[in-house]
């Protein structure tokens, strides 16, 4: 099987021009996303080119230091980003979701690491960066679904919960039917992804390992295996999400905070 052909300048400035075409359908159609566009173009070619030189540097370290620290960037942009997506307000969240995002990405990892991949070196980055990416991504989605659909939930149900609560209930079970469908939604768009992965779309980790030239078979195990670490990852963060956010809901003595 022939190897990956590699894209020059020449190449990444003939992709560019579908950027051009793209933005001359906005022009035409008055849909006003020119501004948009080019902002995005800016930013992916910009993030994409950084982070590739970044992470050359750290493969030609091979440091576990070097390593665990562009793990750190990534997981402290992804909690900002996860946490502004609940409520841009509330500084307290950071912990909280930094704390989810870390406890699933490290457990998902780690068995997969530790059970299936099992490189030489356990912060090989050729494994560790790129699989901590694709479940931190997904992950950090499923935390800012799951912390915004409770957090609005319980702001427009306050009565029904009061009522709950007057009636006996503890605060875990007023709002027990809300967290469930608060995880379920987060969960939508992983169980979607896999209920079509190979009929509808073909997604970026098969992709990317058959134009290196990778065996199909081995390229779909791989897809497999970081499928199931999203599905994995993305239900123990929307747990603990929805677990700390409705208990911020709630004062000591157990009752509704206004």
């Amino acid at each position: 099987m022939d190897g990956l052909v590699e894209l020059n300048l020449v190449d990444l400035g003939w992709a560019l021009g579908m950027m051009g075409i793209c933005l001359l359908l906005s022009r035409w159609s008055n849909l006003a996303l020119e501004g948009q566009l080019l902002l995005a173009t800016g930013r992916s070619i910009l993030q994409l080119l950084v982070v590739g030189y970044v992470i050359a540097v750290i493969f030609s370290l091979d440091n576990p230091l070097a390593v665990l620290g562009i793990l750190a960037v990534m997981m402290t942009i992804a909690t900002i980003v996860a946490k502004n997506r609940i409520d841009s307000r509330d500084k307290a969240l950071l912990p909280l979701v930094f704390g989810s995002l870390l406890i699933s990405s490290c457990l998902t990892l780690g068995y997969a690491i530790a059970l299936i991949i099992q490189p030489e070196q356990w912060y090989s980055p050729q494994y560790l960066i790129p699989l901590t990416g694709m479940v931190l991504g997904q992950a950090m989605n499923s935390a800012s679904l799951a912390g915004e659909r409770l957090s609005s939930t319980i702001k427009s149900h306050r009565l029904e919960i009061e009522t709950h609560l007057c009636l006996g209930a503890t605060p875990q079970q007023a709002i027990a039917a809300y967290q469930k469908e608060a995880i379920r939604a987060s969960l939508i768009p992983t169980l979607n992804q896999m209920m079509v992965v190979g009929l509808v779309s073909l997604p970026g980790m098969f992709t990317g390992q058959v134009l290196a030239g990778s065996e199909p078979l081995n390229a779909a195990s791989y897809q497999i295996l970081i499928l199931f670490m999203i599905a994995l990852a993305n239900l123990i963060t929307a747990q603990l999400v929805t677990e700390g956010i409705y208990r911020r809901f709630f004062s000591e003595n157990l009752s509704l905070l206004s």
